[in-house]
């Protein structure tokens, strides 16, 4: 499939970077039929290149890529110098690799086999909150020594400019927007990630301790034991 046959729409581009055709043509096709624009690289260097070029929406990227690249190094070097929302397509149901792959940048993961419905559930649910956060003209929220843009999402501290991943980004401001309340894994999932999300609830401890590490003492974000997370 060629991307000279894929019309632009209204509702993004989204790029998968996915060396098996059948699955990469299955989910064109269903993003296609849910009105996104569609672009496919069978390899890393292609995927990297489109990324580059076409400013996508949100990446699709198989985490297995054939070659001396694979997709854990391709969302490194996209993290280089871009927060599109990255999402893995993996057949590796290890935590291991899958907490990995969130620690270098990646917004979500699906495991193959996975249903189509869901996967396009969850591009649209990422897209629906980073655009959202982008429209109300809000001032920028200041908690500890944190400031959050959620128009140009933005994020500073006295150091400078941290850079986030879009699902980062979500949860920072969620908790910034909801301080002095402590919120359960469920609760962060179903508001930041989607309701009904499926997957390990740890993925919220995965995100809370990249936002430690990346803000340090700024952020006054406090673990409440057998509970879940309360930003002060």
């Amino acid at each position: 499939m060629t991307e000279e046959r894929v019309p632009r729409t209204d509702h993004g581009t989204v790029v998968i970077v996915e060396d098996d055709h059948n699955i990469a043509d299955l989910v064109d096709l269903w993003l296609r039929n849910a009105g996104f624009r569609v672009l496919q690289a069978a390899e890393a260097t292609r995927g990297l290149a489109l990324v580059s070029t076409e400013h996508p929406s949100l990446v699709l990227l198989d985490i297995g890529l054939p070659g001396p690249v694979d997709g854990i190094e391709v969302c490194r070097e996209i993290r280089r110098t871009s927060q599109v929302p990255v999402v893995f397509l993996t057949a590796r149901d290890d935590e291991v690799d899958r907490v990995l792959g969130l620690e270098l940048g990646a917004d979500d993961y699906i495991v193959k086999p996975f249903s189509p419905r869901e996967l396009v559930a969850r591009v649209r649910a990422i897209l629906r909150r980073t655009e959202g956060s982008r429209r109300p003209a809000e001032s920028p929220i200041t908690v500890g020594g944190v400031t959050i843009d959620t128009v140009r999402r933005e994020v500073t501290t006295e150091q400078g400019a941290v850079q986030l991943t879009a699902r980062e980004f979500d949860l920072l401001a969620h908790f910034a927007q909801n301080t002095r309340i402590v919120f359960t894994r469920r609760q962060l999932l179903d508001s930041v990630w989607s309701m009904g999300w499926i997957g390990d609830e740890r993925t919220v401890d995965v995100h809370v301790r990249q936002l430690r590490r990346k803000l340090g003492d700024a952020l006054p974000l406090k673990t409440i034991w057998g509970v879940g997370y309360r930003c002060d």
